[in-house]
């Protein structure tokens, strides 16, 4: 029972995370970095506490590896914060979940895993799911932010899909020092890119934002992280992935309850394919094994 109480806190902090940044007026990129920063900070914090030892064992080529992951942690943090920008947290919540999807898609290409009819099915159905979540099918014109908020929100979720892919392939490595390794990763790319794009910009000094910008990297990053991975030790891994889907429907109700941001008839008729979709083939993924 405590594992699943620290896997759902879990989800309901990461849930909330669009709502935070409704309220946090820094740029997605300069946001991404201290989320970066913080959470790094904290989990070194855990290994240090833990004496988490043997970082140093790790080979070079795996180290590489989760630092690529960790660039795509950064940029995924980018296009979320940045899709929440030009559409609504659900629709934008929604996009990001389209990962398990595209994780199918890109499984046969990294992971050489077949394409099964099954996983083709999925695939249709989530696609049809997002066509009715972006509101395509109830306009006659285009909303052009809308449709930036989407696309940035897919690209969220492809960059996630793609982290992933890599983490299923690195394994035997203590779970904090690969979180660590990933979000200073993070850091480490998003600090030329800060100094390129957009320059250096000054760190926010008004007291509200400096406690959104300090809850967001320590307890959305580094306490739900370290509660993520703590319930990964006594849990399956189908069962954290089911726990997973609290995460969209907690932020759909939060996004409702906070910011008003409802969804259509047509969209909640999407969002169910979606979500839907993806538990009932984590399902029978856990029964299959």
């Amino acid at each position: 029972m405590k594992s699943y109480l620290m896997v759902i806190t879990a989800m309901l902090i990461w849930g909330s995370s669009g709502v935070f940044r409704r309220y946090i007026p820094v740029p997605s990129d300069f946001l991404a970095f201290l989320r970066g920063v913080l959470g790094s900070l904290f989990m070194l914090c855990l290994i240090l506490y833990y004496k988490k030892k043997g970082m140093n064992r790790i080979p070079a080529k795996t180290v590489g590896m989760l630092l690529l992951a960790g660039a795509m942690y950064g940029f995924n943090w980018i296009f979320f914060f940045e899709a929440i920008n030009y559409t609504t947290v659900p629709i934008a919540t929604l996009c990001y979940y389209m990962q398990p999807a595209l994780v199918i898609l890109l499984s046969p290409l990294f992971l050489q895993e077949k394409l099964t009819r099954g996983k083709i099915v999925v695939l249709c159905l989530t696609t049809t799911g997002m066509v009715l979540v972006s509101g395509i099918t109830e306009t006659e014109s285009v909303d052009v932010n809308q449709l930036k908020g989407v696309i940035f929100g897919l690209s969220a979720g492809l960059l996630y899909a793609l982290n992933a892919i890599i983490n299923k392939r690195i394994s035997k490595i203590n779970t904090y020092h690969k979180t660590f390794i990933q979000l200073t990763g993070a850091v480490i790319t998003l600090i030329p890119y800060l100094f390129i794009v957009d320059g250096w910009r000054p760190i926010p000094t008004d007291g509200l934002t400096i406690i959104s910008v300090l809850i967001l990297g320590i307890v959305h990053t580094g306490i739900a992280f370290a509660l993520y991975f703590a319930s990964m030790k006594t849990l399956s891994a189908p069962s954290v992935a089911l726990c997973g889907y609290i995460d969209p429907i907690s932020a759909l109700f939060l996004s409702a309850l906070v910011l008003d941001e409802t969804l259509t008839v047509t969209g909640v008729l999407g969002a169910v394919l979606i979500i839907g979709t993806a538990v009932v083939s984590e399902i029978k993924a856990s029964t299959v094994k």
